[in-house]
Parts: structure tokens; C-alpha cells; sequence
């Protein structure tokens, strides 16, 4: 009787396992196609037709052409609140058809990231850990028939690649050849505090409302005597030229000053950012983002 309750715990047991082991990942896009015509749909269709019961997301859409670091930025932005395991098809790609590597990085806390290794990976790379970087071997992972295509690897490499990783067709392993954890990175001028300054870069916009954000974490002004209530004097550059220079109080939130005055906050990724309360920082003073972008800022 023994034997018998034995064996159908380890049947039980090796079931589950196995059902563990063939659960499927969700697949998140990213891409700077828009929605104007039939890119994002057919990469839909793709990963559809490798497994129909994938479960496609989209990031967004609406990357600026061929801007790079705004993809970085926007990935390392939402892929943390994704659950573990989770592949991210990053395609934003005007090296597309060159020499430019198709990679897939997987992360020290268990995410996929499938793309160009044009700088994309540069945040997520620093805030989650490389733990391994495979080349895409488009000898087996590339969509049938699509070699004679040179200008669409979001179908073709990337979804179809992150499709058959997502529903456990191949592993990790099988991607392709291993490159360590070797990435291509942008440069960027990094948070930090010395003689009394802080100095970060502005990474983006808050877009729809024109507020300011910066790469300064709210802990390091926090550990170096600023709070709340206290002015700030700012200097924005640009390519190391000063485009804005003013004092600034700051608050908890936009409501604790008068509209349309000036004010520093710290926004939902707990970094310092700027704004006009009910109006547009960045239009009205012609300060925009990237990585030639940085902000210096003393306590008064």
C-alpha cells in the first residue's frame, strides 16, 4: 500500500513539474513602427503561428524614428513591474540589415530582452545585471522564407526568435553563440554628488506635460542634506553649453505651488525632475532630453 501512495505522489509530483516547466512566458513589444500600417500586426501574426496560445503585449508603439536611447530608456522603465520570465522584444533598429548584432540578453533577475545591439540594453543592463548575452543563430531562428528580407528583422529575427523562447520551443542556450556579458552602451553623464553639486543627466521628458526628469535619485540628494521645502539653484546644459539657470523650491507634489510657477519634485521613479505647475517646462524654456542633456544642481 506504501509502494502505491509512493508512486502516485512522484507521478503527482512529476506532473506538476512538468507543467511548471511548460508554462509559457508572456512576450512585451516595443518598437518606433507606430500604428499607421501592417508592421506590428504581422509580428502578431508571427508569433501567433510558432504558438497560438502566446500572450502578445504591447510596451508602445510610439518611440521616436530611430531613437535609440529613448528606446533604452522607456524599456528600463516598464520592465521591472513585468513578471519574471517575461521576453521583451525591443525593435528599434536603423542599423537594420547591417553588421549590428541581434542579440538576446537575459538578465540576473530572469528576463528576456530580444534586440539590436545598438545601446537599447544600455539601462536595463545596469539597473537588472547581465547575466548572459546570446547572438541570434538566424540559421535556425528566423522566420522560413524570410532570408532574402533585409529590412525587417522586427518579423523575420526578433519576434519570431522571442516566440519560440516565450513558449519554451528552444532554450536560452539555443539562441545562439554565447558573447558573455558584453553589450554596447551609451554614454551618459551618471548621478553623483561632489564639492557640494549634483550632477545627473536628463534621460526624457514627461512628454504629455513637458516636465523635466533626470537620472538624480531621490536617496542621494536625500543622504546629502536636501529635502523638502528647500530651494535649489539648477543649471540645465546641453552638449555642455548652460540653456537654463534659476532657483527652484522643492515640493512634494504640483499642487503645493501657485500655477504656472516653477518647482522640483520627485516623480514615480523617485528621481529629481522639474516642471510648471500647469504648464510646460520644457517648451517654455526650450530644455529637452538625451545624452548630451545634464543638470547640475546646489542647495542654497
Amino acid at each position: 500500500m506504501k509502494k502505491i501512495i509512493f508512486i502516485i505522489l512522484l507521478s503527482y509530483t512529476i506532473l506538476i513539474s512538468c507543467e511548471i516547466k511548460t508554462e509559457k512566458s508572456a512576450i512585451a513589444l516595443q518598437t518606433d513602427f507606430g500604428r499607421k500600417d501592417n508592421a506590428v500586426s504581422s509580428m502578431y501574426g508571427v508569433a501567433l503561428s510558432v504558438d497560438p496560445n502566446l500572450k502578445i503585449y504591447d510596451l508602445t508603439h510610439e518611440i521616436p524614428a530611430y531613437n535609440i536611447w529613448e528606446a533604452a530608456l522607456r524599456l528600463d522603465q516598464t520592465a521591472r513591474y513585468w513578471p519574471k520570465g517575461t521576453v521583451f522584444v525591443n525593435v528599434v533598429d536603423p542599423g537594420v540589415g547591417t553588421d549590428r548584432k541581434s542579440v538576446v540578453m537575459k538578465t540576473t533577475n530572469d528576463y528576456y530582452f530580444v534586440t539590436p545591439d545598438n545601446g537599447s540594453l544600455t539601462f536595463v543592463a545596469e539597473s537588472m545585471g547581465v547575466e548572459e548575452v546570446r547572438e541570434i543563430d538566424e540559421a535556425v531562428n528566423r522566420l522560413k522564407n524570410s532570408d532574402e528580407s533585409y529590412t525587417f528583422h522586427g518579423r523575420d529575427v526578433y519576434i519570431y526568435t522571442a516566440a519560440k523562447l516565450a513558449s519554451q520551443q528552444i532554450n536560452f542556450k539555443q539562441v545562439g553563440k554565447s558573447l558573455g556579458t558584453n553589450i554596447t552602451k551609451i554614454n551618459y553623464e551618471k548621478a553623483r554628488f561632489e564639492n557640494g553639486k549634483f550632477f545627473a543627466n536628463i534621460p526624457i521628458l514627461d512628454i504629455q506635460y513637458g516636465n523635466i526628469w533626470t537620472l538624480l535619485p531621490r536617496k542621494l540628494m536625500l543622504d546629502n542634506g536636501v529635502q523638502v521645502g528647500d530651494t535649489l539653484n539648477i543649471e540645465i546644459y546641453n552638449d555642455g553649453n548652460l540653456v537654463w539657470n534659476g532657483d527652484i523650491k522643492l515640493v512634494n507634489t504640483f499642487g503645493d505651488v501657485p500655477e504656472g510657477e516653477n518647482m522640483g519634485y520627485f516623480n514615480s521613479e523617485l528621481n529629481f525632475s522639474i516642471a510648471v505647475n500647469m504648464g510646460n517646462f520644457s517648451d517654455k524654456y526650450k530644455v529637452y532630453s538625451g545624452p548630451k542633456w545634464s543638470i547640475e544642481a546646489t542647495k542654497k
